[in-house]
């Protein structure tokens, strides 16, 4: 009996009430303001079993009206529904709305693409208070958790798990994170749908339109533009074509991934035989990225473009805004006192409006992220950067955002793809005790142990912007199976 009462009163500072959640419930007499109140959204079909185990325990522990399952209703439209109702219930003057949206904290467990999902429709409602997200690892990278204290590790489904977790989301400070905008365009094909354009296979966040604003650059006739957004990395080349094998491989046989262990093991193998290890006779440099592509990066915000200039070696490329790449590396590190001085290099801050550029030449090369402060080649830190392919090189490569690979298609006539990536807006993250990312507005965040690389010789390389479309075209169709999400 002492358990239980123990147990009612640890949730209640969880728990929400139905007429807050639900329209037109009748209203409650409510004796106690939650100090903490969650919103629950769940991958069921993430980490195998895990989500809907994790899905059977929240709503056995909290107000079931308050988890919901991803795969059954979408965020955009189950957040949309509580706040309309928010918003009516403030209007009649009801205080524990006002009090509920103010301290209104939301928990996403899935994989990486499921978190990015969950803060693309958080950036697109636009609210006056935004709540701030915790992340459950339920997938195979997780980056996101990984970068802010909620472990990569999948976690316990038990009682005592999520109670654990609800605690560490009370006691979790909030953070501000860079949101980024990427904008592609191709050339339009002659027959066919522009979303998607056959067989291109983009990733779900990556939604087209037809047109963007007649003052940009990017607005062309004969062409189709694709936008989307990112938290935590774009990238092309190695890292993207062995995901993209991964993703592949999970779509024919998803009864072979069922668990994380299995799913990184069979990464490492893909890795492996893709010959990344032996790439100057599997890859050569004539198909490196330079030869594919012209890259310009904006340094500050009203600069001006300047040209990237990349070694034949560099066969990866990677635009990171958070301190934790394919499992938690972190591929920037933190530049010591010389090169900060040289070369105007700062550490990797994820509310800087800078996103770092990182450069690789082949598998061995990424084997340096295991070693203390190991890190790749850094390119530069940029608030914008374009890629332009033309004709030449290759007649494809391979993308991935937050997650997501796909094969992109690269011109065969004179025609240009054209990739840029810009700063758009902030989101709020909760990071918990062991959080890895670093504030700008305030550099004594964890880590505070952080220790700088010591020298080394070693040679450095108008309407599409109002939206991350999370809330419209960042949504997932309806008959894309979301297990298939990172």
């Amino acid at each position: 009996m002492a358990d239980s009462t123990s147990e009612y009163n640890f949730l209640k500072d969880f728990r929400i009430p139905d007429y807050i959640l639900v329209p037109e419930t009748e209203v409650e007499t409510v004796s106690y303001v939650p100090k903490c109140p969650v919103i629950v959204f769940i991958n069921s079909k993430s980490g195998g079993q895990l989500g809907g185990d994790l899905l059977v325990t929240y709503r056995s522990l909290l107000n079931e009206s308050q988890v919901f399952d991803v795969n059954q209703e979408a965020p955009a439209k189950s957040l949309n529904r509580i706040y309309v109702n928010l918003e009516k219930l403030k209007a009649n003057e009801d205080e524990l709305a006002f009090k509920i949206q103010e301290s209104l904290r939301i928990i996403v467990a899935g994989g990486d693409g499921t978190a990015g999902w969950l803060l693309g429709v958080v950036s697109d409602l636009k609210l006056s208070q935004p709540p701030p997200i915790a992340t459950v690892p339920l997938g195979t990278g997780n980056n996101l958790p990984f970068s802010f204290g909620w472990g990569k590790k999948n976690p316990g489904t038990d009682h005592q798990s999520v109670k654990s977790f609800l605690e560490k989301v009370k006691e979790a400070k909030e953070m501000k994170i860079d949101s980024w905008h990427i904008l592609m365009r191709m050339k339009a094909p002659k027959e066919g749908p522009c979303d998607p354009i056959a067989p291109l296979e983009l990733p779900h966040s990556l939604h087209a339109f037809h047109r963007v604003s007649e003052t940009d650059s990017l607005n062309m006739e004969g062409y189709d533009t694709f936008r989307g957004g990112f938290w935590n990395y774009f990238s092309m080349g190695m890292d993207a074509q062995v995901s993209y094998a991964f993703h592949t491989e999970r779509k024919l046989h998803p009864e072979k991934f069922k668990n994380q262990l299995v799913n990184q093991s069979t990464y490492a193998r893909l890795g492996c035989t893709q010959g990344w290890f032996a790439a100057s006779l599997f890859h050569p440099t004539s198909k490196s990225i330079a030869q594919m592509a012209k890259i310009s990066v904006m340094k500050k915000a009203g600069g001006h473009w300047e040209e990237l200039k990349l070694s034949n070696s560099i066969r990866s490329i990677v635009c990171l805004n958070l301190p934790s790449f394919s499992g938690g590396f972190n591929p920037w590190g933190t530049p010591n006192a010389r090169r900060r001085s040289d070369r105007g290099l700062t550490a990797p801050f994820v509310d800087d409006g800078l996103i770092e550029v990182v450069g690789f030449r082949d598998a061995w090369h990424g084997l340096v992220l295991l070693a203390p402060r190991g890190h790749g080649t850094r390119l530069a830190q940029a608030h914008r950067i374009r890629f332009e392919f033309h004709k030449g090189a290759a007649e494809h490569t391979y993308m991935r955002i937050d997650g997501e690979p796909w094969k992109q298609p690269l011109p065969d006539d004179d025609d240009t793809v054209v990739v840029e990536i810009s700063h758009l807006g902030q989101v709020k993250m909760l990071a918990a005790h062991d959080c890895k990312s670093k504030s700008y507005e305030d550099p004594s965040s964890p880590p505070a142990h952080e220790v700088e690389e010591p020298d080394s010789n070693e040679e450095e390389e108008g309407e599409e912007w109002k939206k991350f479309g999370a809330a419209e075209t960042f949504r997932i169709p309806d008959e894309v199976d979301i297990s298939h999400l990172s």
